[in-house]
């Protein structure tokens, strides 16, 4: 078995993926690179083979799979070079989605989650702000009742900020201040071509090109009465938890980006000769792939060990210190490996378009995106 909490299903779960990247997204990358955005035919083909809701509910077209099957996916889907693709499911899948799955209505679901597993409706989270990223109390944009009663309609008024499938979504899980403390923030369901929701210019970014990174503007964004997502000024802690899985899915990207990065590092220096003979003869080259590799199997056993511990539900606050170390180790690692395994492509590894190049670029975000290393290092102090 792949780790000690493989089993004969998480490996047919490998191949599946595998075998979908080399067909539907690998020969395409490139070109999505050039045209910043992912194909929504390729989304709704990965519905159509069960990728697109895991964990969400059977009855809804979901997997009804436990955290550890779902952080196989995720490491198998990022095993992609084309990270941009591999975010927008991600995000999908593991960041937005989600917050229906853990705090929707029945009738909620029944609306929009078989359109998420099928990928006929593309999910979004807007959660960060200008002023407010991993500080999520500090977000500004409010939502008030426009009326009395709790039939009375929402009204949105605000911006977000670095939304990835900001552009893409159809429907947008939205945070808003709605109440005086600091904490009394709800969650809502906004549907793209909602009036007084513009979706603003995509970003141009480093990395994550084939991703769609947008603002958003609430300008007097009224929606219904039930597109309250969970409970009133309950919103705060419905972030907090599923920032659990979703630093759980970008560590999975950065533990995978690692082990592309080495592995075709390996290759590289195995057939590039220098001074009359290979790189691969030169023992410092081989010391310093073995001690990063070293890292690389550490990291990923404490990743699949803090999925197992989600999924065995243990305490939440030693799961989140977990969590948290876990997403600063693996956002400073990914960094550390792609530029050491870039450094020894020499010039090549600098040139636009090359596979190490890619890696390289694509890995810089994952010690920021999600909360930023120091923040992780911050949370997870809070809890000694």
């Amino acid at each position: 078995m792949d780790t000690a909490y493989s089993t004969p299903e998480h490996e047919l779960l490998r191949e599946q993926v595998a075998r979908f990247l080399a067909r539907e997204v690998e020969p395409h990358a490139d070109a999505w690179e050039r045209e910043g955005r992912v194909p929504r035919e390729v989304l709704r083909r990965m519905g159509e083979a069960g990728m697109l809701g895991l964990m969400f509910e059977p009855e809804y077209g979901g997997g009804g799979a436990d955290a550890l099957t779902n952080l196989v996916f995720a490491e198998a889907l990022a095993a992609s070079l084309c990270a941009g693709f591999v975010i927008t499911v991600l995000v999908h899948t593991d960041m937005a989605g989600p917050h229906l799955h853990h705090a929707g209505t029945p009738a909620q679901k029944a609306r929009w989650m078989p359109g998420i597993t099928s990928g006929r409706t593309i999910t979004a989270v807007a959660i960060t702000e200008p002023g407010a990223g991993s500080d999520v109390a500090g977000l500004a944009t409010r939502a008030r009742r426009e009326g009395e009663g709790p039939d009375a309609p929402w009204v949105i008024d605000g911006s977000k900020l670095f939304i990835t499938n900001g552009v893409l979504a159809d429907l947008c899980f939205v945070a808003a201040r709605t109440g005086p403390g600091r904490h009394d923030i709800s969650m809502f369901a906004v549907e793209k071509g909602t009036p007084g929701l513009r979706v603003g210019r995509a970003l141009e970014k480093t990395g994550w090109r084939a991703s769609d990174t947008a603002e958003l503007f609430f300008e007097g964004c009224r929606i219904p009465a039930d597109h309250l997502l969970g409970e009133e000024h309950r919103g705060f802690q419905v972030v907090m938890k599923n920032f659990q899985t979703e630093r759980i899915a970008l560590a999975a990207m950065a533990v995978a980006t690692c082990r592309r990065a080495i592995g075709l590092t390996l290759e590289h220096v195995k057939v590039r000769r220098a001074f009359g003979d290979t790189l691969w003869a030169k023992q410092v080259v081989r010391q310093r792939i073995a001690m990063l590799d070293a890292k690389v199997r550490a990291a990923r056993q404490y990743l699949y060990h803090c999925a197992w511990r989600v999924a065995e539900r243990h305490d939440w606050s030693s799961v989140v210190q977990d969590v948290s170390l876990l997403k600063a180790l693996a956002g400073e690692l990914v960094n550390e490996v792609t530029q050491g395994c870039q450094q020894l492509h020499g010039g090549m590894g600098y040139m636009t378009g090359t596979p190490i190049e890619r890696l390289w670029r694509d890995a810089r975000v994952l010690a920021i995106g999600g909360g930023a290393t120091e923040v992780m290092l911050d949370e997870a102090a809070k809890r000694y």
